[in-house]
């Protein structure tokens, strides 16, 4: 088996079918499994997964064991030459995986792939490919400068070598996970990523980041951060420091002020979704559902859309791929999008270009 593609949901029921949509029709060429892993979700996810894709494997657990402790566990049962960690909440061209897999097979001293990921607007998320964040960058970071955090060298569509991966997309060898340990369970919902991308580069591996696969993630960095989220955040970052560098006193403390900072300026800075100037749905078969609690306008070619429309996309008769491709180019002229799954009643998109992703069910 060449590929298994491991998801960890946890209670976004919408995103992982969209999800698991995207990612079925990439791997129709490629030998391949998908593992969803679960974590005691309140919602009805588990049971969605086994009535409408009864091909995946579903490992259901007791309790929220964290997102390291979840992927190996996962990661033990998987049977593929390649393991992808994948987040419910990405929708996969249809191409993805075979890009990456053939990039992967030129490769001989390969660690961890990633690729672009962009967020709802079609935005591309920095954090695809950053910088192994030690404590000069790490301070420079919490006090406001990204400049030397993420891996700038590269382009955003570009191919070459980086420090670390995000874990919304990581494609490795399973043999190499392996060597590694996998994920240190140690690091509960954040870090887990930036510590394995650095054990890959201190046991030699090469990472790779190949911007020419763009995927969506729609809980990326542009996700309004709440105080919970911060201190979970940065507190993976302390686990990090104290592992691989020396304490460092100074760090911790503008930890604390960077924390009050961040809430003080997000709460001061609330945004308020604007209204799009036109609602657009490209389908060459309108759900009526749809069209009588939307009103939107019946589009038949993207040459209609405009600077400020909302376009809905139809996944039946339109690929991931192109609604990808289209989102990026359209980013640029701040409109919304939203994604119909294939012969579903519900919609999931971003209101804005600073939230993350909702559901609408018609």
């Amino acid at each position: 088996m060449k590929l298994s593609v491991v998801i960890l949901n946890y209670n976004v029921r919408y995103f992982l079918e969209l999800c698991l949509q995207s990612v079925e029709a990439a791997l129709i060429d490629i030998p391949s499994e998908i593992i969803v892993i679960d974590n005691n979700s309140k919602d009805d996810s588990c049971m969605m997964v086994k009535e409408k894709f009864p091909s995946v494997v579903v490992i259901e657990n007791t309790s929220n064991i964290g997102f390291s402790k979840a992927n190996n566990q996962a990661i033990k049962v998987a049977k593929g030459a390649y393991v992808c960690i994948l987040n419910p909440d990405t929708v996969v061209p249809e191409d993805g995986f075979i890009k990456v897999l053939d990039f992967a097979e030129t490769k001989s001293n390969l660690g961890i792939i990633g690729c672009r990921l962009v967020d709802g607007a079609g935005k591309f998320l920095p954090e695809s490919k950053r910088n192994i964040p030690v404590v000069s960058i790490a301070i420079k970071k919490i006090l406001g400068s990204s400049k030397y955090y993420y891996a700038n060298h590269v382009s955003d569509h570009g191919v070459g070598k980086v420090d670390v991966l995000v874990g919304a997309f990581m494609l490795i060898k399973r043999e190499v996970y392996n060597l590694l340990g996998g994920f240190d369970e140690e690091y509960f919902m954040y870090g887990g990523d930036i510590d394995l991308s650095y054990k890959s580069l201190k046991s030699g591996y090469d990472n790779y980041y190949y911007g020419d696969v763009s995927v969506i993630h729609y809980k990326g960095e542009s996700t309004r951060k709440d105080e919970v989220y911060l201190r979970r955040f940065y507190g993976a970052m302390q686990i990090f420091y104290n592992k691989h560098f020396k304490k460092n006193s100074l760090f911790d403390f503008l930890i604390y002020l960077g924390i009050k900072w961040m809430v003080l300026f997000n709460s001061a800075h609330k945004i308020t979704p604007k209204k799009p100037s036109i609602s657009l749905l490209l389908s060459k078969d309108p759900d009526q559902k749809l069209v009588e609690k939307l009103n939107p306008v019946i589009a038949s070619s993207f040459d209609e859309v405009r600077a400020g429309s909302e376009v809905i996309f139809d996944a039946a008769g339109t690929s991931f791929k192109s609604i990808i491709d289209h989102m990026q180019f359209f980013s640029e002229q701040q409109c919304l999008f939203k994604i119909q799954p294939k012969n579903r009643s519900y919609i999931i998109g971003s209101s804005s270009t600073d939230s993350k992703g909702e559901v609408i069910q018609f």
